[in-house]
């Protein structure tokens, strides 16, 4: 067995559908096809099953893919450690982050660790906070920008900021104009939220908020991002809380209000598996830590003093 043959089974056990994978490991689809054979035969199982539609694991291919997971993710750390040990710079970093942080912690970021690491390769995924712990358990990413959870075995977060939200209104709405708005006056509107259906935190926040207020028989529309939720705001289909950054977007038919009474913020922070010898490297961690005192983080709220919990690990979503 070979370590390419591992590296091809899991990238396909990922993907499960032979052209992707075959996209991202760089080789032509017929090649990997062979790959995938030669290692069947040389176990003696079936790891998967193929049809015209769909590839599916075995459950001898779900086992094999959990097996190598891990020695592929120790053969990657032992190079890591040896580089340290050697005094090498990291030359790869893959980083997770949830779709608020594209906006204002990551470009602070990626320009910081630019500058240190010139020659450093990076690749940015985009993911639900969940979706990031897991492939920073298994060694996929080195660093993850999510919502808060606790520090349990190996993970490790630390605050950066909170994201404060504002209600964003349209145009020329009698809650544009108001001299104050507060939650009650939202029992006279139409409230667009983010949908249940995903369960991220952030949706979990504002569905427990909408129900200590008595607002969720006025939820009338829902979506799945921010920049939805501003478009239909904009629209006139109704009102919605939306991160404070939202004040920078370009042409817009919206305005953002603070509602008296309420402070509305969730926060963000970086996580790291402490076992991983690349995202361990103080130097780079400490490039995020240094976001928490940086101005900039206007973009998305710098409310460091206010509401600093962590919070449980949430189900799905962001």
């Amino acid at each position: 067995m070979e370590f390419r043959q591992m590296r091809c089974f899991a990238t396909l056990a990922e993907e499960l559908h032979f052209g992707r994978a075959a996209a991202t490991l760089s080789m032509a689809q017929p090649a990997l096809s062979v790959q995938i054979q030669t290692l069947e035969r040389e176990l003696g199982v079936q790891l998967l099953i193929r049809s015209t539609r769909r590839v599916q694991l075995t459950k001898a291919g779900e086992v094999f893919y959990e097996r190598c997971i891990n020695v592929l993710r120790e053969i990657e750390n032992s190079s890591a450690v040896v580089r340290a040990v050697a005094g090498k710079n990291v030359d790869r970093i893959t980083i997770g982050t949830i779709y608020p942080a594209t906006f204002g912690v990551l470009p602070l970021f990626l320009n910081k660790l630019g500058k240190r690491f010139p020659d450093i390769q990076i690749h940015v995924s985009s993911g639900s906070t969940d979706a990031i712990i897991r492939d920073l358990e298994k060694g996929r990413i080195n660093l993850g920008f999510i919502r808060p959870v606790e520090n349990i075995g190996s993970l490790r977060w630390q605050s950066i900021a909170n994201e404060r939200y504002l209600l964003a209104v349209p145009l020329g709405s009698r809650l544009e104009t108001a001299e104050t708005v507060t939650m009650s006056d939202l029992k006279q509107e139409r409230i667009i939220s983010f949908s249940r259906s995903n369960l991220s935190y952030t949706e979990k926040y504002f569905f427990e908020q909408f129900r200590k207020f008595g607002l969720l028989d006025q939820v009338a529309c829902s979506c799945d991002d921010t920049l939805s939720l501003v478009s239909l705001v904009a629209a006139g289909m109704g009102v919605g809380f939306v991160p404070e950054w939202t004040r920078d977007l370009p042409h817009q038919s919206f305005r953002l209000r603070e509602v008296e009474g309420v402070d509305f913020t969730i926060g963000m922070g970086l996580a790291w598996n402490k076992e991983d010898p690349t995202a361990n490297r103080e130097e780079i961690v400490e490039i995020a830590r240094t976001l928490a005192a940086s101005r900039s983080l206007k973009a998305v709220g710098d409310h460091s003093g206010r509401n600093n919990t962590k919070r449980p690990l949430p189900a799905h979503g962001e």
